[in-house]
């Protein structure tokens, strides 16, 4: 058994040699999206490792890619999916937030204040910030991320086109 520590709960936990930080931010039954069933193909796992990372196995090429279209990854960043623990150490801070899962989730929200930050799920960022009134200009941002991150990802994963001369 290993121990982790969670912030911002400033909680010690014990776990298994090679559990995921997913399984045991569920197991302490925090609200985690997951969106794509711990494929490592979204963000909304995403956590920072505020010590101890290499007491975590390494980073995939998967979460590599994954993480490079989070706006808020930084080096410490990693998917919870993704990570297992190898070692003691480990303290793992959790963004402050709530994904959200779609626009029609967002739609339902409008006119509310927001209990906390309200994230994109892929990638990372703040659309609404804790304690402002949710507007319809959110939708419209969550749109426009959506559309962006879409056309960069079919840059990336689309063949290039050959050219005849």
């Amino acid at each position: 058994m290993k121990q982790i520590k969670l912030q911002p709960l400033n909680k010690e936990v014990e776990v298994s040699t090679d559990s995921t930080l997913l399984s045991v931010l569920l197991e302490q039954e925090m609200n985690v999206l997951q969106a794509c069933g711990g494929q490592g193909r979204c963000a909304t796992c995403h956590v920072y490792i505020q010590d101890g990372k290499d007491s975590l196995s390494p980073k995939s090429e998967q979460e590599i890619l994954t993480l490079s279209f989070i706006t808020s990854s930084k080096v410490n960043s990693r998917l919870a999916c993704q990570a297992r623990v190898w070692q003691d150490g480990i303290v793992i801070e959790v963004p402050q937030g709530m994904y959200i899962g779609s626009i029609g989730e967002l739609k339902s929200l409008i006119g509310k204040r927001a209990q906390q930050n309200l994230i994109h799920p892929l990638t990372g960022e703040v659309l609404v910030e804790e304690g402002k009134l949710i507007l319809r200009s959110a939708l419209e941002k969550m749109a426009e991320i959506d559309s962006s991150f879409a056309t960069d990802l079919s840059q990336i994963l689309l063949p290039p086109k050959k050219v005849s001369v």
